[in-house]
């Protein structure tokens, strides 16, 4: 029998364990059991002020349920998911390899309702590119609820309690973002495969677009949530009377010139109404001289006022980029203490390996930033911008050059490695791209990439971070040549399809080879694939039919019956006469990567003094650790999640394996082997008491095989 005073006392500390669960919750700004919004919340923390799993109990953790999504690619394992779940009120909402939405109830993984944007509209453009969340919004009567996700072009908005489309929203249910865009083209490759943020009544929207010379203008735009009707745009490319518009030598730049779009999700200050946009590079990303100038508001993070779109500050993290050196992920807003005083800032992390830490209503820079000198451009027509600006603290959290002593010690490669990368600029960041080819390191994907770092309400910040070195090598277009039947084709090829594919066909790994293509697929099956895309591959709508038929062709080596001109997908009309000869990995005939390891690392910063807490190798190669060799880490995609039980989730490698850290010292203390790699951010809720931990297991990067699957982890019943 309990006596009745250890009866008080157990209560009076519930009732003091609930009081301080709750302040945190108020500091978090996100309820305790539940994952609101992509990332956690609006301030993209990645955190959760649960602590049911923690560090004594996490090695307990067993599967609680699987949910099969269906769609994924069997044949090719081009499929993925790169979601981050959001769950409310015990309701997990996400979506599949082939942008479907669902919902799920999270304490067992049973389907409550799913939509296809496919089987509503026909399926034209619709399941083109990936998707790594949807939205959530709800009226202040709690009446009207909502989901809003796009798929192709399109923004929709259904439902929250039965996926029905909400017809008074736009057009039936939907929004096409090639409109309202303030220019004069509309028949654009646009997708936005991350969530938008809300404030208030708006939906704030960014995009993925085609990164070669055609490509739209990357302008953010406001949505009203109810209606559908664009409230404010924010042009990223500026126009005349607009500042920044002086940032570009060619003052008709904005009628041609797109990009410096917002493809990776933005974070809001809620209570101070700005919302942080990062932007990418102008198209097309490796060469400059058709754009000649800084290219505001390119490789930006930008200060909007959250309820007109109008600029508060920025700051440009590359000026003139001509290295793909997009800002790869929303910012963190964070809290931090300096000189005894607590600072609300934003933290944001870049390809480059580098974290800009800024006060949020000013941009005053919290650590000294630098400009530093780089090298010139070789290429004809080429003006690199002279400086480029890195900050003094924190040291990057990612090597910045490649070396002859840099070489990877076991390859069986080793000397062939030494002598490639003595035909090639090396040696530091920022060399500009060249005809012999230039290592870029960190590679395309980063550094930091899209899964995001996460951040502890005490200013510590977590980012898993790549170590491949990438060749970069620019080739010219190639003219157009009467007695080659192929010979346009050849140009809308490497206009087009060489920097995924390679300039040989040869693909690269997570792009498919073209080679023999015609004894896999169809000439009809390629067609419908330039018109509508699928998964990473873009919908290529500038093109004439006549382009098409002539790329099919040429990629089936069936001769045409008669050559038509063509000109649209053009870059030289555009004023770029190179292209790239693919984005190559700089690796071995075994796939390792030609640097010294680590390859993937995982980082604690203390953003209060700008010091590193730890850094540790993120995932394995077993094959490699049987042979004595330390832990090398491997390339990661997916981001961290953070507790308050005092650990660090994260999936992301190519091991395909989900793990915890302790995030104080970041000692791996529970892994798992998932069915497919978790190259996601997970999600971490509640339900009647019980703490579950969420993971996409889509696969189909970096060879892996693809899955279907979501994935939850929580203790066993007592």
């Amino acid at each position: 029998m309990i006596h009745l005073s250890r009866l008080f006392h157990l209560s009076l500390l519930f009732l003091l364990f609930n009081s301080c669960t709750q302040q945190k919750d108020s500091l978090s700004g996100q309820s305790g059991n539940d994952w609101p919004e992509y990332l956690g919340n609006a301030a993209r923390s990645h955190y959760s002020t649960l602590e049911q799993i923690n560090l004594q109990n996490v090695n307990q953790l067993q599967v609680a349920w699987t949910y099969q999504s269906g769609g994924r690619d069997t044949t090719n394992n081009q499929t993925q998911i790169q979601c981050n779940p959001i769950i409310i009120d015990g309701i997990l909402y996400a979506t599949s390899p082939r942008i479907e939405v669902f919902a799920l109830n999270a304490a067992t993984g049973k389907e409550i309702w799913k939509f296809s944007a496919a089987d509503f509209w026909g399926g034209k453009n619709a399941s083109a590119g990936t998707n790594r969340g949807v939205t959530y919004w709800k009226s202040d009567s709690d009446d009207d609820q909502r989901i809003l996700f796009t798929a192709g072009s399109f923004l929709f908005a259904l439902d929250a309690r039965t996926g029905k489309p909400i017809e008074s929203f736009g057009d039936s249910g939907r929004v096409d973002m090639r409109e309202e865009l303030d220019y004069a083209k509309k028949d654009f490759f646009i997708v936005s495969n991350t969530p938008g943020v809300v404030y208030k009544d708006f939906l704030i929207m960014g995009m993925r677009l085609s990164e070669t010379a055609d490509a739209a203008p990357g302008h953010v735009r406001a949505y009203n949530i109810r209606t559908g009707k664009r409230e404010w745009i924010f042009h990223t490319i500026p126009q005349p009377g607009e500042y920044g518009y002086d940032t570009w030598e060619d003052k008709d730049s904005w009628t041609k010139i797109g990009g410096a779009n917002c493809w990776t999700g933005m974070a809001v200050d809620q209570q101070r109404g700005i919302v942080f946009v990062p932007t990418g590079s102008a198209a097309f990303d490796f060469y400059g001289g058709n754009r000649k100038g800084q290219n505001l508001f390119a490789n930006c993070l930008i200060a909007l006022d959250a309820r007109t779109g109008k600029r508060i500050w920025h700051f440009q993290t590359v000026h003139h980029d001509i290295w793909d050196r997009d800002l790869p992920s929303p910012p963190n807003l964070i809290t931090v203490t300096q000189n005894g005083k607590k600072i609300d800032a934003v933290a944001q992390t870049t390809k480059s390996g580098f974290v800009f830490l800024f006060e949020r209503e000013t941009g005053r820079p919290l650590f000294p930033i630098e400009e530093k000198p780089v090298q010139e451009s070789t290429m004809s027509g080429e003006k690199a911008w002279p400086t480029q600006p890195r900050p003094v603290k924190p040291q990057p959290f990612a090597r910045q050059s490649f070396e002859v002593a840099d070489a990877n010690s076991f390859s069986t490669q080793k000397d062939s490695l030494i002598a490639k990368l003595k035909t090639v600029k090396t040696g530091e960041n920022f060399i500009p791209p060249s005809r012999e080819g230039t290592v870029i390191l960190p590679g395309f994907d980063g550094g930091a990439e899209w899964g995001g770092a996460a951040a502890d309400p005490d200013g510590i910040l977590y980012i898993n971070s790549n170590e491949m070195p990438w060749i970069l090598q620019m080739i010219d277009i190639p003219t157009v040549n009467a007695s080659d039947p192929h010979s346009e084709a050849k140009q809308l090829f490497a206009t087009n399809c060489t920097s995924c594919h390679g300039a040989n066909r040869q693909g690269n790994g997570v792009y498919p080879s073209l080679i023999d293509v015609k004894k896999r697929r169809t000439e009809t099956y390629a067609l419908n694939l330039l018109k509508t895309g699928k998964g990473f591959m873009p919908a290529f709508a500038a093109l004439k039919d006549s382009e098409r038929e002539a790329l099919v062709n040429f990629l089936f080596d069936k001769v045409p019956q008669q050559k038509e001109p063509g000109s649209l997908a053009d870059m030289r009309t555009l004023g770029v006469p190179y292209t790239i000869t693919g984005y190559n990995r700089f690796v071995d005939k075994d796939g390792y990567p030609a640097i010294k390891p680590p390859w993937g690392t995982l980082n604690a910063i203390d953003m209060n003094t700008g010091e590193y807490l730890w850094k540790v190798p993120l995932g394995e190669y077993t094959n490699l650790t049987a042979k004595g060799i330390a832990v090398t880490g491997t390339e990661n995609y997916g981001g961290p999640v953070v507790t308050a039980g005092g650990l660090l989730f994260i999936a992301a490698t190519k091991d395909e394996k989900f793990r915890a850290f302790d995030k104080k010292t970041g000692k791996i203390v529970w892994e798992t082997q998932l069915p497919a790699g978790g190259y996601a951010t997970p999600s971490t809720y509640a339900v009647n008491g019980k703490q579950y931990v969420v993971i996409a297991c889509g696969g189909g990067k970096m060879n892996t095989k693809s899955g279907d699957s979501y994935v939850a982890f929580a203790l066993p019943e007592k």
